[in-house]
């Protein structure tokens, strides 16, 4: 065995799932989500699986929002504030087709719905 350990899953297994998004991808980053201990390792996959989209000759913006808005739907509590950072750490406009994913979701309103004032 060696001295360093690779996390699981890796970031380029998040980066593909989240790519394909088939339902058996989507059952298996459902699980990811279940773990608070895999939150880290999810967002690494999410950063690189953006980035990739980013460079792509194609922009797929559609399938991006489709993406961000599955993501912010089923993604827990915990995880809406970081999803709000990643979607703004770039102006790049795969990350703004993201965001406006995320944002249709209503996943940060879930999480933090506005008190009554």
């Amino acid at each position: 065995m060696s001295a360093t350990q690779i996390p699981f899953p890796d970031r380029e297994t998040v980066s593909q799932k989240l790519a394909s998004l088939s339902g058996e991808d989507q059952s298996y980053l459902e699980l990811l989500f279940q773990n608070p201990g895999q939150d880290d390792n999810f967002l690494e996959g999410l950063h690189l699986f953006l980035d990739r989209q980013s460079e792509a000759k194609f922009l797929n913006s559609l399938k991006l929002e489709k993406t961000g808005e599955w993501v912010g739907t089923q993604a827990p509590d915990r995880l809406q504030i970081r999803l709000a950072e990643v979607g703004r750490s770039s102006q790049h406009p795969a990350f703004a087709a993201f965001r406006e994913g995320l944002t249709r979701s209503g996943g940060m309103e879930r999480a933090f719905p506005k008190a009554p004032v």
